[in-house]
């Protein structure tokens, strides 16, 4: 005997939850390094010069570019009609 095949419920709306991801920022942890340093240290400019220098670098550089965002959910909701069969309507 054959089994039948699945039939899942009709979808209200097609949708992926949060696509885009959170960039990443690559001077928070060094930005996090010298706050621990200076705590560590109490404020001395001798002891966290390194540390001080590697934020400024990183502060200084050449800023990333923004990741594209994810189109999908706007394919999605263009193409609802066609993948999603239409009910018929009881009266």
């Amino acid at each position: 005997m054959s089994q039948k095949p699945i039939r899942l419920p009709p979808l209200k709306v097609l949708r992926v939850r949060n696509p885009n991801a959170k960039p990443e920022r690559p001077c928070v942890s060094m930005m996090s390094n010298v706050l621990t340093c200076w705590a560590s240290a109490g404020y001395s400019t001798a002891g966290c010069a390194q540390v001080e220098e590697a934020l400024r670098a990183c502060m200084d550089g050449p800023p990333t570019n923004p990741p594209r965002k994810n189109t999908i959910n706007y394919n999605l909701t263009r193409f609802q009609d066609r993948l999603t069969q239409t009910q018929k309507r009881r009266k």
